[in-house]
């Protein structure tokens, strides 16, 4: 199984979002092509209801933390209540960052 499918099913189990995309932004970094290292997770959840930013991210830190130590290197999270998402419902582009 692909880190790509392992980070949204133990996020999927973790937290029951209404809303997640997973994106592997792998090849905007200088990394071996296949890399599946760097990756951006939007994620709407009622499990994030009453939490501050800190709290959202440690939840998701805590539900991928085979993955970090098995090598995803990555992790960029928008975290969102499903109001939340419902009002803004977008995030920015991520930045290439090849060097």
């Amino acid at each position: 199984m692909s880190v790509e499918q392992n980070i949204t099913e133990k996020l999927t189990a973790a937290l029951s979002p209404v809303h997640l995309e997973v994106i592997n932004e792998s090849d905007n970094h200088h990394v071996p092509p296949n890399s599946e290292t760097h990756f951006k997770v939007i994620i709407a959840s009622e499990a994030f209801e009453g939490k501050r930013l800190i709290g959202r991210h440690r939840s998701v830190n805590e539900a991928l933390a085979d993955e970090f130590s098995q090598g995803l290197h990555a992790l960029s999270m928008h975290t969102f209540t499903p109001s939340e998402w419902q009002a803004e419902g977008n995030v920015p582009d991520s930045p290439k960052c090849k060097g």
